[in-house]
């Protein structure tokens, strides 16, 4: 799968346009200042899980690692710049996940903590005409961030299983192992 063929089908499938876009980008100095707390927040969600709290804090820096990259994904949210290197980006995200043993029944509904603070912010920072266009742009870019960072998902277990793997979370991580170390030629 090559990820900006998939970024496309994805705008395409989602009606996210130029308007969507432009939406987006004049968010940003409302939006990007929370990219800490919804960090904390999300990190604190995943946390909760022990399963997770186990990868998360499997070696020293991980989690502070993932503050500052999670903030910078936030922010790129808010870019209006959705291309070839963004979805190549979204693409490694989900490897890097993969590859730590995330998978997307921790991922996916972690990013309701990320839909629930951004909605909320939207709704008290925002003029009532701008709520809706705002919605509607945010909804449609993380729908296309989660289907992205899925597909990065089921290329590493298919790879993974290709390598003879027989149980998925170990296709998982060795598939996301080869695609990333193909990525670095």
């Amino acid at each position: 799968m090559d990820p900006h063929i998939m970024l496309e089908t994805l705008k395409r499938r989602t009606g996210f346009n130029e308007a969507h876009m432009r939406v987006l980008a004049g968010l940003g100095h409302y939006m990007t200042p929370l990219a800490s707390e919804v960090a904390l927040a999300f990190y604190d969600y995943l946390g909760r899980d022990p399963e997770m709290r186990d990868i998360l804090w499997a070696s020293p820096g991980r989690v502070e690692r993932l503050y500052g990259s999670f903030a910078t994904w936030y922010r790129e949210l808010f870019s209006g710049v959705y291309d070839a290197a963004y979805a190549h980006r979204r693409y490694r995200i989900g490897l890097i996940h993969a590859r730590i043993g995330i998978t997307p029944g921790h991922m996916v509904p972690a990013m309701g903590i990320v839909q629930e603070i951004s909605l909320e912010h939207m709704r008290t920072a925002l003029r009532t005409g701008e709520i809706f266009p705002a919605v509607e742009a945010f909804e449609k870019i993380i729908a296309i961030e989660i289907a992205l960072i899925d597909e990065s998902y089921l290329a590493a277990l298919e790879v993974g299983f290709k390598l003879g793997t027989s149980s998925s979370r170990d296709a998982l991580v060795e598939g996301a192992n080869v695609l990333l170390k193909e990525a670095r030629v």
